[in-house]
């Protein structure tokens, strides 16, 4: 189902969260939960992942994880102070120790001179170790390639996190 690639990061991350008691939670929009089933196909997941939030509407961010309408509303979910509030809520929404959010434009409609097709937010909280953000563009043809890259990243991101 998922490459070569993706399949070892999420096999190193189960190992690695196991390995330190760490449970893992994910809160995805542009991927639609593609971060949750690369750990999720790995034998063993239930061990370290706690859940994963598909908020793919600025409703749902609002419903699930707590992210103010007026800051979608300012600056669109399509940010960096989105995808840190996805990432804290997340985590204050669950049992986890470590979270990772996604929120971007995979095309291939949707983007903007501001926010181009590619444009992707990632941000990982880890409970008493504070935030990370990191904004990518992906310059891909089609829009599995870009929601593919994000979860490549995502997972690497949440490896990182772990020390």
């Amino acid at each position: 189902m998922f490459s070569l690639e993706i399949e070892t990061l999420a096999r190193l991350l189960i190992d690695e969260a196991r390995e330190r008691n760490l449970r893992i939670v994910t809160a995805e929009s542009c991927t639609g939960g593609l971060v949750a089933g690369a750990i999720c196909s790995i034998s063993g997941a239930s061990d370290v992942f706690e859940r994963g939030f598909v908020t793919y509407t600025n409703r749902a961010k609002q419903e699930l994880l707590g992210i103010p309408g007026d800051l979608l509303a300012d600056l669109g979910a399509v940010s960096e102070p989105v995808a840190r509030m996805m990432a804290e809520g997340a985590l204050e929404a669950s049992n986890a120790h470590i979270s990772v959010a996604i929120t971007g434009v995979a095309g291939p409609h949707g983007g903007t001179s501001f926010k181009p097709v590619g444009t992707v937010h990632i941000a990982t909280a880890r409970t008493n170790h504070g935030l990370m953000h990191r904004q990518e563009f992906f310059q891909y043809e089609t829009r599995s390639e870009i929601q593919l890259a994000a979860v490549q990243v995502a997972l690497q991101a949440l490896r990182d996190r772990m020390s």
